[in-house]
């Protein structure tokens, strides 16, 4: 949901590792007095939306989290705005829009019975570790839907996440406030007219991994992964709300409906 931005007074400056994102970060640094991000009300995050997406698990993983103003200096920019050290960068934080997206909260537990739990705030994706092709039952709301998907993987995609891999893979483009998750299924050979589902974000989910010993699979969610997968549960994570900041007129919402317009 947006809203209008609250006044915020102690910024903190993160950059990734790139030459651009360094020099970025040197060129800011006498634009204000920065504090450390665990004194931070907001952080400006320098780089693509790969880093921007380490910086947020890492404040999830730190339990403190707090809203996110991005600048691109990456390749693609989708969760950031554009970088310009001309302007206040105060000014431009506090005059952003506000977004809150909410993460998949997903239990995996692995063939030796260990149980991980990781956040996914664009997708969890099943993949298969071999040439063998992977096979997963399908669980949504308590009900198997699906026996036995034969795939090379499966994703679940949460709205902000639905244009980055769930795309790629032909699944659908959602809007930021729809409430849903995007199931898609990845290279599928049965069923082979399952194009995947898109489903109400309240619905839980479960992967099971089928003949796992010759047909191992891999978890990924986000950045993270963990192989040979017996079982991944999975739900939006509504007590995790994160929240980017975007310059008026550049708000998530408009370049997800904006995607689906690309004709070139």
């Amino acid at each position: 949901m947006a809203s209008n931005g609250t006044s915020f007074e102690r910024l903190a400056l993160l950059a990734s590792d790139t030459a651009r994102a360094q020099e970025a970060h040197d060129a800011l640094l006498s634009q204000g007095d920065w504090v450390p991000l665990d004194q931070a009300d907001a952080v400006v995050v320098l780089g693509g939306d790969g880093f921007m997406l380490q910086t947020l698990h890492a404040m999830l993983d730190a339990g403190r989290v707090i809203p996110a103003f991005g600048m691109n200096l990456g390749t693609v920019g989708f969760l950031m705005n554009r970088y310009d050290r001309r302007a206040a960068i105060a000014t431009r934080v506090n005059k952003a829009r506000h977004w809150t997206i909410s993460p998949l909260r997903v239990e995996a537990v692995t063939q030796d019975g260990e149980t991980h739990v990781m956040s996914a705030i664009n997708e969890i994706s099943l993949l298969r570790e071999t040439r063998q092709t992977a096979k997963i039952e399908v669980t949504v709301g308590d009900r198997v839907r699906i026996r036995e998907l034969v795939c090379d993987g499966v994703l679940v995609a949460t709205p902000a996440g639905s244009t980055a891999y769930n795309l790629s893979a032909n699944g659908p483009i959602l809007p930021l406030d729809s409430k849903m998750l995007a199931l898609t299924p990845i290279s599928p050979f049965r069923p082979r007219r399952w194009k995947g589902a898109i489903l109400p974000d309240r619905m839980k989910i479960i992967l099971r991994v089928l003949d796992p010993a010759k047909r191992p699979v891999a978890a990924v969610a986000d950045q993270k992964e963990l192989r040979d997968i017996a079982e991944v549960r999975l739900e939006i994570a509504q007590d995790s709300a994160l929240t980017l900041l975007f310059d008026p007129g550049q708000s998530l919402e408009e370049r997800i409906v904006a995607e689906q317009f690309i004709t070139a």
